[in-house]
C-alpha cells in the first residue's frame, strides 16, 4: 500500500503546491512587477511562499492521493480480491492510517516551528518589495509621476533611450514654488550608487516663480519669475533604486511569528490587559453616566418634591441609595432651572451641554477603539493558536474521506478523483474561511470558528468509512441512473429466452381465460383509476394502489408459465410486457388521519402528491400495454390451437 500511496502523494503534493503558488503570484504580482528584483530575491520569496502555503496544499494532496490509490485498487479489482480473501477495508487501510498519523504529527511540528520563521521572512520580503522604488520606464504621451516631487512628460522615445519633447513639472520645493522645464530632448540615467537620477536636458527653457519680496499680502501685485535658456542642463534627483530589507523584528513580534508557547504567553497577558481595560472603561462610564454629584447650594439649585423630577444622589459612594432610606428624597426640577435663565443664559447652557456631550462621545469612541484593537489582537493570537492543531486534524479527516470514497466509486486516474477532490476542497476552503472570519471579527469564539471546517467534514469521513466498510452502493452511478430511469418511466426491458430443456409445457387452453380476464381487469382498472386522484383521498389511503399490484402479480404468473413454451413468436411477444412499478406511489407508513394531517399541515405534501400523480400516469401507460399484449397473446394462442 505504501509503495502505491507515497509516489502518488508526492506527485499530487507537488501539483497542489504549484497551483497555490500560482494563486500567490497572481495576488502579489503588482508588488513585484517593475521593481527590478533579482533572481535570488524572487527565488527566496517563492521558497518562503511555498513553505507558508504548505498547510493549504497538504490536505488537498492527501485527499487526492488517497482517493486515487483506493480508486485504482477498486478499478483493477484488487480491492475486491482482498475483500474476498477475508481482509477488511480497515485492515487494508491500516498502514496508511499509521502513515497519516505520522504525517499529522509532522504537520503539527512544521506548523509550530517552521511556519513562524517562514511567514516572518516572507512578509518581511513583501513589505520590503512594496517599499522599493519602481524601475524607471517613462511611458510616451502621458505624465509620469513615480518620481517624488516631479511630473515628467515625454512625447517620444527612440531606440537609443533618447527622450524627445520633454516637459518637467518640478514641485519638490512645494506647490507654491513650482518650476517648469521644457527641452527638445534629454536622457535619464541612474547614478553608480543607484541613489540619484541624473537627468540631462538639451536645448530648452526653464520657468520659475520668485517669492514676493514686498512682504505685504494685502496688495495684489505681480509675482516675478525667472526664465532661463540653456543648451545643456543636468538635474540631480534623489531616487533610491536599491533593494533594502526591512527589519524582521517587527514581523517576529506579530502573531504570525510566534510559536505555541509564545502565543499562549501573549494570550494570557493580553487577556489580563483587556480585562483591566474593560474594568476601567466600565468604571468611567458608570462615573460619567449614572453617578453624578451636584452642588447643594440653595443659590445654585432649586429643590422641590415633585413627581416626575430627576432624582440626584447626594454622595459619591456606590451604596448611597441604600443609606438613610427614611429621609425624604430631594429632587431637582431641571426645566424650572432652565426657564429661569435669560435667553442668553439658556443659549450658553445649550452650547455648554452640546460641548460636554461631544467631549463625552469622543472619549467613548476613543475608549471603544482602544478596547477593540486590544480585543482584535487577542483574537488573532487565539486563531493562530488553534491553527497549529487544525492542520493535523484536517490531514486525518481528508484521508478518511478520500480512502473510503475511492473504494466506493472505484475510479482511478486523474479524471473523477480530481473533480471530486477539487469540489470537496473548495467546500472545505469556503467553510474554513467563514469560520476564520467569524472568529477574527469576534462574532464566534475562536475555537468555534477555527474548528468549524473540521466539525463539518469529520461526520462526512465517518459516514463514508462506514459505507465503504459495509460495501454500500450509495455512490454507485448505476444505482442513481436506474432510479432516474424508473422515475421518468424508462424501465429496463423484459428479456425472455427459449429454454433448452422443457419439463412442463404450458396449458394453452387454460391460459386463454386467464389472458382474457387479465385484459378485462386492465380495462376495468383504466376506467376506475383516473390519472388525477383526489388530494385528500391520496393521503388518506397512504398512496398505495393494491389493484395495480394484483394485476402485476397476475401478469408475472402468466409470463412464468408461458416462458416454458417452445414457440418463438410467443416468447418474443412476452418481452412486450412491461416491468410494472409505481403501485407504491408514496413510501410511507402514515395512513388515515395521520397521513391526512401530514398532507394538510406540511408543505411537502403537495410535491409528493404531484410526484405520485406523475407515477400514476406512467402506471396507466403500463396497464394499457399489458391489455394490448394480453389480447395479442390470446389471438396467437387461439390460432395455434386451431392449427393443432
Amino acid at each position: 500500500m505504501l509503495q502505491t500511496f507515497l509516489p502518488l502523494f508526492i506527485m499530487t503534493f507537488g501539483i497542489c503546491l504549484f497551483i497555490v503558488l500560482m494563486q500567490f503570484l497572481w495576488r502579489y504580482i503588482d508588488d513585484m512587477v517593475g521593481k527590478g528584483l533579482g533572481i535570488p530575491v524572487l527565488g527566496e520569496m517563492f521558497f518562503y511562499a511555498g513553505l507558508s502555503l504548505f498547510p493549504m496544499a497538504l490536505p488537498l494532496a492527501i485527499l487526492l492521493a488517497s482517493l486515487m490509490t483506493f480508486g485504482n485498487l477498486g478499478e483493477r479489482l484488487e480491492l475486491l480480491a482482498m475483500k474476498s480473501a477475508g481482509v477488511s477495508l480497515i485492515h487494508i487501510m491500516r498502514p496508511l492510517i499509521i502513515t497519516m498519523g505520522l504525517i499529522s504529527i509532522g504537520a503539527f511540528f512544521f506548523q509550530n516551528n517552521v511556519m513562524p520563521v517562514a511567514q516572518v521572512k516572507l512578509y518581511t520580503l513583501l513589505y520590503s518589495m512594496r517599499q522599493k522604488s519602481p524601475e524607471l520606464d517613462i511611458p510616451e504621451g502621458v505624465f509620469y509621476g513615480e518620481i517624488t516631487g516631479y511630473n515628467v512628460y515625454v512625447k517620444e522615445k527612440d531606440k537609443t533611450g533618447l527622450l524627445k519633447d520633454v516637459m518637467i513639472y518640478d514641485y519638490s520645493k512645494g506647490f507654491n514654488k513650482t518650476s517648469v522645464i521644457v527641452a527638445d530632448s534629454g536622457r535619464l540615467k541612474t547614478s553608480a550608487d543607484k541613489l540619484f537620477l541624473v537627468l540631462s536636458l538639451f536645448n530648452g527653457e526653464s520657468f520659475e516663480n520668485m517669492e514676493n519680496q514686498s512682504g505685504s499680502s494685502s496688495k495684489k501685485t505681480a509675482v516675478p519669475y525667472r526664465r532661463e535658456t540653456f543648451e545643456n542642463k543636468e538635474i540631480l534627483i534623489e531616487f533610491d533604486a536599491n533593494f533594502s530589507r526591512s527589519d524582521e523584528s517587527l514581523m517576529a513580534n506579530q502573531y504570525m511569528g510566534k510559536q505555541l508557547n509564545d502565543l499562549q504567553t501573549s494570550i494570557d497577558s493580553m487577556s489580563v490587559r483587556l480585562d483591566s481595560i474593560k474594568a476601567l472603561n466600565a468604571k468611567n462610564v458608570y462615573d460619567m453616566s449614572y453617578k453624578r454629584t451636584f452642588s447643594k447650594s440653595k443659590k445654585e439649585s432649586v429643590l422641590q418634591e415633585e413627581p416626575g423630577a430627576a432624582v440626584v444622589a447626594s454622595t459619591n459612594n456606590t451604596d448611597s441609595l441604600t443609606k438613610k432610606s427614611d429621609e425624604p428624597v430631594k429632587v431637582i426640577n431641571f426645566d424650572s432651572l432652565y426657564l429661569a435663565e435669560t435667553p442668553s443664559g439658556q443659549a450658553a447652557l445649550l452650547v455648554r451641554a452640546k460641548s460636554n456631550i461631544e467631549s463625552v462621545k469622543a472619549d467613548y469612541y476613543f475608549k471603544a477603539a482602544t478596547q477593540g484593537d486590544e480585543a482584535y489582537k487577542l483574537r488573532r493570537h487565539l486563531t493562530e493558536w488553534h491553527k497549529k492543531f487544525t492542520l493535523s486534524f484536517a490531514c486525518i479527516v481528508f484521508f478518511f474521506i478520500g480512502a473510503p470514497l475511492g473504494a466506493i466509486i472505484r475510479k482511478g486516474g486523474l479524471g473523477m478523483p480530481v473533480v471530486i477532490s477539487v469540489i470537496l476542497f473548495i467546500f472545505y476552503y469556503i467553510v474554513d474561511n467563514i469560520g476564520f472570519k467569524m472568529a477574527r471579527d469576534g462574532i464566534w469564539p475562536a475555537w468555534e470558528g477555527m474548528w468549524l471546517s473540521s466539525a463539518v467534514l469529520a461526520p462526512l469521513g465517518i459516514f463514508l468509512t462506514y459505507k465503504a466498510v459495509n460495501d454500500s452502493v450509495i455512490l454507485n452511478a448505476d444505482t442513481y441512473l436506474n432510479a432516474l430511469k424508473n422515475f421518468i418511466g424508462k424501465r429496463a426491458g423484459r428479456k425472455v429466452e427459449k429454454k433448452e430443456v422443457i419439463i412442463f409445457t404450458p396449458d394453452y387452453a387454460g391460459l386463454l381465460p386467464r389472458l382474457d380476464k387479465l385484459a378485462e381487469n386492465c380495462v376495468v382498472y383504466l376506467k376506475n383509476h383516473k390519472r388525477w386522484l383526489n388530494y385528500f383521498t391520496f393521503w388518506k389511503q397512504g398512496g398505495k394502489d393494491h389493484t395495480a399490484e394484483q394485476l402485476a402479480a397476475e401478469m408475472e404468473g402468466i409470463i412464468e408459465e408461458l416462458g416454458n413454451s417452445d414457440q418463438n413468436l410467443i416468447l418474443n411477444k412476452l418481452m412486450d410486457y412491461p416491468v410494472i412499478g409505481g403501485y407504491n406511489q408514496r413510501n410511507t407508513h402514515f395512513k388515515g388521519k395521520i397521513g391526512l394531517a401530514l398532507g394538510i399541515f406540511f408543505p411537502v405534501g403537495l410535491p409528493i402528491y404531484l410526484l405520485a400523480t406523475y407515477q400514476r400516469k406512467l402506471l396507466r401507460h403500463d396497464i394499457q400495454v399489458v391489455q394490448k399484449t394480453s389480447q395479442e397473446l390470446e389471438d396467437m394462442i387461439s390460432n395455434l390451437e386451431t392449427k393443432n
